[in-house]
């Protein structure tokens, strides 16, 4: 039997099992506070470090922005696409210099690496029959509506841009407006390659334009293609532009050519090096796409790897004083319109060393410099469209040669492109370059 408590006793056997209570109470009280407490801890970290991304991201987000973000002018349609344009342009262009600095590829040759995402195998479809082949050697890409006609096709020779550096006929912009071309001309279309610098200099790229020009200029190849002799024409974008109005020059001297062209068509131009202080120049100098320092690089690069000509060209002090009676050719206070001279003066150019135009000689030469012809030779040439853009750093070339020609007593029209950039006709997914091209194809429609 269990024996019995005494009152004291189980008055002390009660307090202790209250106080036993309360200490378990006590210590089930303290753990969920630590609980709480613990909890509140992990949800103030756990804030912290969503703040802390959050705020990374932001910062990431301004920086991205900074990275893209170009103050454009008011009247540049869809600017969005312009800076998202320019910044893989940029970054393309940052990538070949980092490359280059290190010592791992020449700038031109990453930049020509870069832009090879654009090629676009022939690709014939039911209007058009797309192939590939030579012109005595040069390749050319050709165009053909697939529909039989009894008469004769119009033709046209086209030639890419790219600075003479880098560019090719297969880029899907230049598939892409050939084919449009061809398609409502119904005509044949020649997109011509040419062997492209650091690799080779003037006047190779010159030499292979002319040599596939004249091949396609003969009587029976024209025969063999359905080409209308009559009714032929020449068109380049860029330093395209360049070789296109070079190529029409040299045609007129060569008596070996008994075809004429019927049109030139010369989509921004660059057409003389003699002076890299034009308007254009000034104003345009850091727009997106073309830039002044690129564009006296695309220049120094057609003649030379020497930096020596890149650095005299910048400071417009590269042309000697014996060739100083060719700046009447590119004077630019005589043969702007006076709208596009908006208040600037003219600077007579610093004549530079005649140690670099005895090295590359290229520099004072008309085929590398189409403005540098005497009006003699200009009288000759056919109708001719020019397109300039408002802002682009060779804005200026075009319009001189369109003040020279008229001067000479060429028929000239003249498009200029309001609120767009060099190269617009290549970007065919903005509404102006939409609009440009929809301009140059109807205008050879009226004409060729």
């Amino acid at each position: 039997m269990t024996p019995l408590l005494s009152a004291e006793e189980e008055k002390a056997s009660m307090q202790s099992s209250v106080s036993m209570y309360f200490k378990g109470e006590t210590v089930k009280q303290s753990k969920k506070k630590e609980t709480r407490q613990a909890e509140n801890t992990y949800q103030k970290q756990n804030s912290y470090n969503m703040r802390k991304k959050y705020f990374g991201f932001l910062i990431l987000g301004v920086l991205l922005a900074g990275y893209i973000y170009v103050p454009l002018p008011d009247n540049v349609e869809e600017p969005w696409k312009i800076m998202l344009l320019n910044t893989f342009l940029k970054t393309s262009s940052y990538l070949a210099l980092f490359g280059e600095i290190l010592g791992l590829n020449h700038f031109m040759k990453s930049m020509a690496l870069f832009s090879r995402i654009q090629g676009f195998p022939p690709t014939s479809d039911e209007n058009i029959i797309v192939k590939d082949t030579t012109f005595n050697d040069i390749p050319v890409r050709i165009y053909v509506p697939q529909q039989k006609t009894k008469s004769l096709r119009r033709g046209l020779f086209y030639i890419h841009g790219g600075g003479w550096c880098f560019g090719s006929n297969d880029y899907y912009s230049y598939d892409l407006l050939s084919r449009w071309t061809a398609e409502r001309l119904d005509a044949v279309v020649i997109s011509t390659n040419y062997r492209l610098a650091p690799k080779y200099h003037f006047p190779v790229q010159f030499e292979d334009v002319y040599t596939a020009l004249k091949w396609f200029l003969d009587p029976q190849n024209l025969e063999s293609y359905g080409v209308d002799p009559g009714r032929i024409g020449i068109s380049g974008d860029s330093a395209g532009g360049n070789l296109a109005a070079a190529v029409a020059q040299q045609l007129l001297e060569d008596p070996d050519v008994k075809i004429k062209l019927k049109v030139q068509t010369l989509i921004y131009p660059a057409l003389q090096n003699f002076d890299f202080d034009l308007p254009s120049y000034r104003e345009n100098a850091h727009y997106p796409v073309l830039s002044k320092s690129l564009m006296v690089r695309f220049w120094s690069e057609y003649f030379t790897t020497d930096r020596s000509l890149k650095k005299a060209m910048l400071s417009n002090q590269h042309i000697p004083l014996e060739s100083s009676n060719l700046f009447k050719f590119v004077n630019w206070s005589s043969l702007l319109p006076e709208k596009f001279k908006k208040g600037h003066i003219y600077k007579t150019p610093t004549h530079g060393s005649s140690e670099l135009a005895k090295k590359y000689p290229g520099i004072l030469d008309v085929k590398a410099s189409p403005l540098l012809a005497d009006d003699s030779k200009l009288r000759g040439l056919p109708l001719t469209y020019v397109i300039t853009c408002q802002y682009d750093v060779l804005r200026d070339d075009g319009l001189m040669y369109v003040t020279r020609l008229q001067n000479s007593g060429v028929r000239v029209i003249h498009n200029h492109v309001e609120g767009a950039f060099h190269g617009t006709l290549a970007f065919l997914f903005t509404k102006v370059g939409y609009r440009a091209a929809n301009q140059y194809i109807n205008w050879l429609h009226e004409n060729l």
